[in-house]
């Protein structure tokens, strides 16, 4: 009997600190969930805040304003042009905002163009998903029949025509022309609303690095930061 109490006791101790254990993970896991749901309600006013700022400054900004794009092989003063509103607003907003910062050219094939915006080239886990991120929202084609594929043109990226009869261009990526011949054809085809005025030499410089799957440069070209030129 007495061996029998024991093993009882015993029984009832390990379901006690079960259920304790239970309980303290339980409370643990609440807690984690508050403070992720806090940590996301604090970033997405920050986000908002941000973004408010930004608004009201592109609100002063002249009709055609300047932007350095940095990078780690030197920078590319560019203009934004006044006949693709949509756009200039668009890239205006990215780049008052930090978006561009910290991302990739993630697309370079020399003796054509180079291309970056997409936010997913922050993680090198999403190699694979390269080329296919976004804001979350596209923007309307604005073909101006002045706004040609020149060197340092700088253009809208989008979906091919089959999934985008409009033409409707990607709400972040962009690709800056290299070689006017070769892009020439995309005339009419994809927006183009604006232009490198400075650092001509480090688009080659990009075109130029080794690339491995899908264009993609073997090491990083990194966007250090788009910064509107005061």
């Amino acid at each position: 009997m007495k061996k029998l109490l024991t093993i009882l006791c015993c029984i009832g101790a390990m379901a006690l600190l079960a259920a304790c254990g239970q309980n303290k993970q339980a409370k643990q896991q609440e807690e984690d969930a508050k403070v992720a749901a806090e940590n996301a309600a604090k970033q997405a006013a920050e986000a908002a805040a941000k973004e408010q700022k930004a608004l009201e400054q592109i609100a002063t900004l002249p009709e055609e304003p300047l932007f350095d794009i940095t990078t780690n092989y030197g920078t590319m003063r560019i203009k934004l042009y006044s006949k693709t509103p949509k756009h200039r607003a668009n890239f205006e907003k990215l780049a008052l905002t930090g978006f561009y910062d910290g991302l990739l050219f993630h697309r370079v094939i020399n003796g054509f163009m180079i291309q970056g915006g997409d936010p997913l080239t922050k993680d090198p886990a999403n190699a694979d998903k390269y080329g296919t991120g976004g804001p979350g929202y596209t923007v309307e084609a604005e073909f101006v029949k002045e706004y040609t594929h020149k060197k340092g043109a700088l253009a809208a990226a989008r979906r091919g025509d089959t999934a985008n009869p409009r033409k409707e261009s990607s709400g972040s990526q962009f690709y800056i022309v290299q070689d006017e011949k070769a892009c020439a054809q995309l005339d009419g085809s994809y927006t183009v609303f604006g232009e490198t005025v400075s650092g001509l030499d480090v688009i080659d410089k990009i075109a130029a690095v080794p690339t491995g799957a899908r264009d993609c440069p073997v090491s990083p070209v990194k966007i250090i930061s788009v910064k509107l030129v005061q």
